[in-house]
This record gives structure tokens, sequence and C-alpha cells, in this order.
């Protein structure tokens, strides 16, 4: 069941790489559908958020994965972000800008941090015995580590959330 996980867990990552490509651009070219600003970018946003949340309690409480201390940090800066974007779904409220980006600025860089230790053990410092951040639980495809899926759940966070405050340029019809 674990190894289920972590490939459902991959693949969807993977589905999240695509959406942040396809946000780049758009957000680059202003070509932000309507669609997606006013009714997909919070609502992803929150589903992502949701599905790292679950997806870490699941590998730590089921799956006996030990959190190390950046696994620790990089959850400080993910579980709030249900929370904040769910609110901002419930409210209509695209305005958690201010909110949202300073949180995943630190769990984004967190995460690069843990990247470069799994690269480089010798990079550690926080690890200790029992949870080395250099440990890799998972290795999907060969480069899918728990803080490279945590990096692209912030980086995607970030951009729905600015996709959601974008001015009205495009209709909903130039889907």
């Amino acid at each position: 069941m674990v190894a289920v996980v972590e490939r459902i867990a991959g693949l969807l990552s993977l589905l999240t790489l695509g959406l942040i490509a396809y946000l780049i651009v758009a957000l680059l070219r202003r070509q932000v559908p309507a669609i997606v600003r006013q009714d997909l970018a919070l609502p992803l946003a929150t589903l992502i958020a949701f599905g790292a949340t679950a997806g870490s309690l699941f590998f730590s409480e089921v799956a006996g994965y030990t959190p190390c201390v950046l696994c620790w940090y990089q959850r400080i800066a993910m579980y709030p972000l249900v929370i904040v974007c769910g609110v901002a779904v419930l409210r209509r409220n695209a305005n958690v800008l201010t909110t949202v980006l300073p949180i995943t600025a630190i769990g984004a860089s967190i995460s690069i941090w843990h990247i470069m230790v799994e690269q480089r053990p010798a990079l550690g410092g926080m690890c200790d015995s029992q949870a080395p951040c250099a440990l890799k639980w998972i290795n999907e495809f060969g480069f899918l580590t728990l803080p490279t899926m945590a990096l692209i759940a912030f980086v995607a966070i970030s951009l729905l959330v600015i996709a959601a405050r974008q001015p009205n340029t495009v209709s909903t019809n130039s889907l």
C-alpha cells in the first residue's frame, strides 16, 4: 500500500509540475484565463496544500517514515496553508497573497536546502542520527523525493495565489 501511495504522490507531483509550467507561461503573458483566476486558482491551491499535508501525515503515521528536522520545518510552513487558502475559498477572497507568499517562500527555501542536504549529506548540520535529513524515504522516478515534492507544492501554491490576483485581461471564452 505504501508503494502505491508513493507512486500516486509522484504522479500528482508530475501533474503539478505541468500546472506550474502552464501558470508560468500564462502569468508571463498576462493571459490567465478568467475561469482559472476566479474559479480554480484558490481551490487548487487549497487542494495542493491539503494533499501535501495529508501525504506528510500518511508517510509519518502510516508508513512509519520518521520526519527529520527539515521535514518538520516544511510541515510547519505547509499545514497552515490548508486553512489560509481554504478560508480564502470559502470567503471568495483572493487577497491572501501577502499571507501566503511569505509562508511559501520560507517553505520553498527550506525545501531547497533539504534537497541540497539530500545531495550533499555533509551540509546536514541540523540532522540527528534518529532522523537523518539526507535519508531519501522516497525517490519516485529517480528525482521526486519528499522535499522535492514539497518544493513543487510550495511553488504551485504561490503561483496559483498570484494567478488568482491577476487583473481581468482574458475572457472565459479564450480557453
